[in-house]
């Protein structure tokens, strides 16, 4: 294993850098890292492999891990790709993952601020507890899974056949 090792950040790469953190920060709990970041120059290029690159943007802390936790680090290029269209099984990293008390409030929240719903809301078990749970898109498309967790699921007895 490679000594010393900790998670320190997911980067995000956004057509709106400072939209799409205001969202994570006002629906999703996460809050401002400071200094925004404005990059450029061989150091960028070199790092990169891109030719000219400009990047600007945001870490953002997120919730539930306190003021050492990790962060999403929330960047636009000066140019950039169009991005393909969203979908769930895309080879590569998949989605966030939030923990919420209350998945359908969640997601209501998250829809009505310009994300977009992929799928339904369902309850899983897992071992001796259920998960509820939700994808909905952030409004640049990026899939985020609500979760919240529960005790196990109970069968109902079935009536007997008459």
């Amino acid at each position: 294993m490679i000594a010393g090792i900790r998670y320190a950040h997911t980067n995000l790469i956004a057509r709106d850098w400072r939209a799409l953190a205001d969202f994570y920060i006002e629906h999703l709990g996460c809050v401002p890292v400071l200094p925004e970041r404005d990059l450029k120059g061989p150091a960028m290029e070199s790092g990169t492999g891109i030719a000219g690159a400009t990047l600007r943007g945001l870490h953002v802390r997120l919730p539930g891990h306190g003021p050492e936790g990790p962060t999403l680090e929330i960047f636009s290029y000066g140019a950039m790709p169009e991005k393909p269209e969203t979908a769930i099984n895309r080879p590569g990293y998949g989605h966030l993952a939030f923990q919420v008390a209350d998945v359908a409030a969640a997601r209501a929240e998250l829809l009505a601020a310009g994300g977009q719903a992929l799928g339904a809301i369902v309850r899983t078990p897992v071992g001796d507890r259920s998960v509820t749970w939700c994808y909905v898109t952030d409004p640049e498309g990026n899939p985020v899974e609500l979760q919240a967790w529960g005790p196990a699921l109970v069968e109902e007895p079935h009536a007997p056949d008459a």
